[in-house]
């Protein structure tokens, strides 16, 4: 299969003989993933995933980049992978999760919310009307009000783990984790865990 784009030679399916099943089974031996973190994408909270690490016993992150004879980077040493996301809301990352299982397999699905995080500064209905007042737009169907803003952490950290529970895409097998992380300490605690179903 030749395309005349010269982006096509950085796609695996579109190389000659590609082998769908075999190209994912090499996928799931090119990071030993174990974890995935869900968490804000604020910067003040960038640390969480070498606490979510620490927290899982010692799991290896970032790890280091492996590389081929030719200079390739074709692996990871990492076992854990990130997924930030507005507040650390799960609805958000529900895509990288089916996506993440499908490649390399997922064991656990831990969903971190922080303190003093800006999703605790409004509510669903203040963000709505303030969306239709500054841009002239509706937004109230747009989104699961359940995910749009923190007002009880414990609340969504449950909500959050429930909804990551109840969707298709998610594997029955992982275990799924809600952690509270304290902005100025650093500190991890657990608040709600869901253990999967075993295969």
């Amino acid at each position: 299969m030749t395309s005349p784009h010269p982006f096509s030679e950085y796609v695996f399916s579109a190389q000659e003989g590609f082998d769908e099943a075999a190209t994912r089974a090499a996928f799931a031996h090119a990071i030993p993933l174990k974890t995935l973190v869900i968490y804000c994408l604020d910067p003040r909270v960038t640390e969480i995933p070498h606490a979510v690490a620490r927290f899982m016993g010692g799991q290896t992150y970032p790890g280091e980049v492996i590389t081929n004879e030719h200079g390739q980077r074709v692996g990871s040493t990492t076992e854990v992978a990130t997924v930030a996301v507005a507040a650390g809301r799960a609805i958000d990352a529900l895509r990288s999760v089916t996506v993440l299982e499908h490649l390399f397999g997922v064991e656990t699905v831990v969903v971190v919310h922080h303190s003093n995080c800006g999703a605790t500064s409004y509510s669903a209905h203040g963000i709505v009307d303030a969306f239709r007042k500054e841009n002239g737009a509706d937004i109230s169907a747009a989104y699961d009000h359940g995910s749009v803003c923190i007002d009880d952490f414990e609340a969504s950290l449950a909500y959050d783990v429930a909804l990551l529970r109840r969707s298709p895409g998610v594997p029955m097998h992982a275990d799924i984790l809600g952690l509270f992380y304290n902005t100025d300490t650093g500190e991890l605690t657990e608040v709600v865990r869901d253990a999967g179903t075993p295969r």
